[in-house]
């Protein structure tokens, strides 16, 4: 089949820009599916991922005021389409603009939108104002209109169903994007924690779980690989605890599996998810995850006491308990990390391209 996503970027080292290089490459290259992908002002000569070279790239440079970026932007994609003429458009794009796309451009072609994250990646703060609360309300609104128009909502866990009220859902997870032939040891004094600095990933909330766990084991660290943001920075807080020596900050890495593979075990601490991708890469690993339970995802993912270990969301004395459990339980490190390495299988890339192929075969019939 042909298939066009239509997505905001693909050059960064975001969650959906990993997930969108497994499949889209795994599509083209063992499917044989004829892909493409549209980005916008994107720079795709240094994509941060690997993306198959039998991938075709179109890229739409739209101007910055409000009127030409939304004429640039639906003159560009009619052109795409009608230039790629695909049997299936995908839309990965999280914003309002994506789910309106059906109304926007007109539906010539079965259309899938795939949501990435949980609704609640609106809320920026823990209490937002009124105004605020009725913007969302109305946005939330317009969603859900524009995703009834598609002929597929794609959803990544059974908790992201109770988000919408809509008849064309389906689930269908995030792929696991690597498969290492060697675990982790788990003897490194060292938990890890990914993903960018900001409200959703919680790392406030870590930090001050961490606080506590390193007044009972200063020997340990906490490692975080993410992309930094000057506007939710945690260095105030980590300075405050004087905990410089024991929480180590990184930059992004492609390699994070070699990361996993020298700790002990992985962290959680998000407000909200879409899916938790970094909870099956670790498992992967052969680690199993603290996690706060948090809507949407871990619970998905995570059989508490079996392949990891789940704590009431926003709970950081229950987080910081749970890590310390961990470090000093050295026999569940291990059968948990196992109980991981195991139960990780079913997010296979073979099985999920399973589940997307069954889904183009229908719309496509």
């Amino acid at each position: 089949m042909k298939l066009l996503y239509i997505t905001n970027q693909i050059s960064g080292p975001g969650g959906l820009e990993r997930v969108l290089s497994i499949k889209a490459s795994y599509f083209a290259d063992e499917l044989e599916h004829d892909v493409h992908i549209l980005t916008l002002n994107d720079t795709k000569d240094s994509l941060f991922f690997n993306f198959s070279s039998a991938i075709q790239i179109h890229n739409i440079e739209l101007k910055r005021s409000p009127i030409d970026y939304i004429k640039g932007y639906l003159k560009g994609i009619k052109n795409t389409i009608s230039k790629v003429d695909p049997d299936i458009i995908l839309v990965c794009d999280d914003g309002l603009k994506g789910m309106l796309l059906p109304l926007l451009i007109g539906k010539s072609k079965p259309m899938i939108y795939e949501r990435h994250v949980s609704k609640n990646i609106v809320f920026k703060n823990e209490n937002p104002s009124l105004l605020q609360k009725l913007k969302n309300k109305i946005q939330f609104k317009l969603m859900s209109w524009g995703a009834s128009k598609y002929d597929a909502f794609v959803v990544l866990t059974n908790g992201n169903l109770k988000e919408w009220n809509l008849p064309n859902l389906t689930v269908i997870p995030n792929p696991l994007s690597f498969t290492p032939q060697i675990n982790s040891s788990q003897k490194s004094e060292s938990v890890i924690a990914v993903g960018k600095h900001c409200f959703q990933k919680g790392y406030d909330l870590l930090v001050e779980a961490w606080r506590s766990v390193n007044q009972k084991h200063p020997d340990w660290k906490l490692e975080i690989y993410g992309t930094k943001n000057p506007d939710f920075s945690v260095m105030p807080l980590i300075n405050k605890y004087n905990l410089n020596n024991s929480i180590l900050l990184h930059n992004p890495t492609k390699n994070i599996a070699s990361e996993f593979q020298r700790t002990a075990f992985h962290v959680l601490s998000s407000r909200f998810e879409g899916f938790g991708m970094v909870i099956t890469e670790a498992m992967a690993c052969g680690l199993p995850s603290v996690s706060f339970d948090c809507p949407h995802g871990p619970s998905d993912i995570i059989t508490d006491g079996e392949n990891g270990l789940l704590v009431k969301n926003g709970d950081c004395e229950a987080l910081s308990n749970a890590i310390c459990r961990l470090i000093e339980d050295k026999v569940l490190r291990e059968k948990l990390g196992k109980h991981a390495s195991e139960s990780v299988r079913r997010y296979k890339i073979e099985e999920i391209s399973r589940q997307w192929n069954k889904l183009f075969k229908s719309l496509v019939a």
